[in-house]
């Protein structure tokens, strides 16, 4: 409830600057409690106050931004300068060597799963950059995760309303979960779609070649 407060109050006093300027530090590691602050701005854009529309746009920038800080402070610096370091922004050696653990089992996907595993999406950029992930790579893996997490989160406070804190703290647990239904379900839309399209063009072109029969001139 105390950070519910504090957050309510962060808004009150600087509006949509929250949500930007949080998600920018929370992805260099600094304490920001960036999916709770989402749900609640979702719950503002529900209730009138503020606009979805920017929410969106906002939440997306502010992830993008502060996961490809972290990528090109991994990718010039190292993991020698993290390690030295890391302690002032909240990157212990043990919460690396999870994270690198991570890393080790789903390699690159990590990028983009990483932002629903909690206390690995703050290192998944850092480790991008370590291991010299092509920005290509990292930006298609990265910014497809982010927006993602923030239309996930940002639709728990629209579509739920008062309910949302509620619906958050279960997505919150399982979002791991969630994210592999809704890329399954995207998935089967897509391949019904593409067998639809492919039946479609069959039967059109056997039409097309089908011989039209001419009607004798009596």
């Amino acid at each position: 409830m105390e950070l519910l407060k504090w957050i309510q109050l962060l808004f009150g006093d600087y509006g949509y600057v929250v949500l930007f300027f949080g998600l920018v530090l929370e992805f260099i590691a600094l304490p920001f409690p960036g999916e709770t602050t989402m749900a609640y701005a979702g719950y503002l854009s529900y209730a009138g106050k503020l606009h979805f529309g920017w929410l969106l746009i906002l939440a997306f920038l502010g992830t993008t931004i502060g996961i490809t800080i972290t990528y090109f402070i991994g990718l010039k610096a190292g993991l020698p300068f993290i390690q030295r370091y890391g302690k002032w922004v909240l990157l212990s050696e043990h919460k690396l060597e999870r994270a690198q653990k991570w890393f080790n089992k789903y390699g690159q996907s990590l990028v983009f799963l990483g932002y629903f595993i909690p206390g690995v999406r703050h290192f998944t950029g850092y480790f991008a950059g370590m291991i010299n992930l092509s920005f290509r790579k990292f930006a298609l893996y990265a910014y497809s995760g982010a927006l993602l997490w923030v239309v996930l989160f940002l639709s728990i406070g629209k579509l739920f309303g008062p309910q949302w804190n509620l619906v958050f703290h279960t997505v919150e647990k399982y979002s791991i979960w969630v994210v592999g239904a809704i890329i399954l379900l995207a998935l089967i839309l897509l391949i019904y779609r593409y067998r639809n399209s492919l039946l479609f063009s069959k039967i059109m072109r056997k039409l097309k070649a089908k011989p039209v029969s001419k009607t004798r001139q009596n």
